[in-house]
């Protein structure tokens, strides 16, 4: 079965604007979680998880209800011209979208369906959450691995990707690659010289890359900053038309 393109997006700082993780913490007391809090201590590279349980633990001892984190989520702002390019490459381009994000599973799914483009993702691929019958918001880790040590051990979004694409049963003509971090930089690297990575300008990946490329890992795929989705969409347009 051959396909569109396959388009994969990271979620916080490339659909949402902002950080969905970083943004919910405005609900604590004081509008943020102190940096001397024992909290921050659950934060680190090898992951997320444990400091945000910590974090919706937190805002459910105060009383921050769900209605409450819904609601800011779904005044969250995408970037800009990101709705147009999750309609316009299903509908025009024939083009499969994916997922793949440290965020988490309630979040996501509410902010997709309060925009009206769900119906537009074939997959979320995120840290499951749920709410529990108090009413705390309760996160687990996407899975546990050990293999990849330019990923954290909840999520390591290139496996991810790869499982997807041969469990998918399609031949897809390029990967799209969207992100703007760190942990982008994996799935990065296992793309080929034909797919294409977006790196949204001014972020944390941008820097990443050429200090990786001194450590002998150079991605394969076209690399394409971009500020505004309507980029990435031109140039989805181009690769196809060529």
């Amino acid at each position: 079965m051959s396909s569109g393109p396959l388009l994969v997006l990271d979620f916080d700082h490339t659909v949402t604007n902002l950080n969905t993780d970083v943004e919910v913490q405005k609900l604590a007391p004081g509008g943020e979680i102190p940096a001397s809090s024992e909290m921050r201590g659950l934060y680190s590279d090898k992951g997320w998880t444990d400091f945000m349980g910590a974090v919706f633990a937190l805002l459910h001892e105060n009383k921050v209800t769900q209605a409450e984190i819904l609601s800011l989520m779904s005044g969250l702002e995408f970037t800009p011209h990101m709705t147009s390019l999750l309609e316009e490459s299903v509908r025009d381009l024939g083009a499969t979208i994916i997922i793949i994000s440290d965020s988490n599973s309630v979040f996501i799914e509410h902010i997709l369906k309060e925009r009206k483009v769900d119906h537009l993702v074939d997959r979320v691929f995120t840290n499951p959450a749920t709410w529990n019958e108090e009413g705390k918001l309760v996160i687990q880790p996407y899975h546990h691995q050990e293999t990849c040590t330019l990923s954290t051990k909840n999520l390591c979004k290139g496996q991810i990707l790869e499982d997807y694409i041969s469990s998918s049963g399609a031949s897809f003509s390029f990967v799209c690659y969207i992100g703007d971090g760190k942990n982008d930089f994996c799935p990065s690297l296992r793309l080929a010289s034909s797919d294409l990575v977006c790196v949204r300008d001014g972020y944390s990946l941008e820097k990443y890359i050429p200090q990786m490329v001194e450590k002998g890992h150079k991605i394969k795929a076209e690399v394409l900053g971009w500020k505004s989705a309507d980029q990435i969409l031109c140039r989805l347009k181009e690769k196809l038309t060529k």
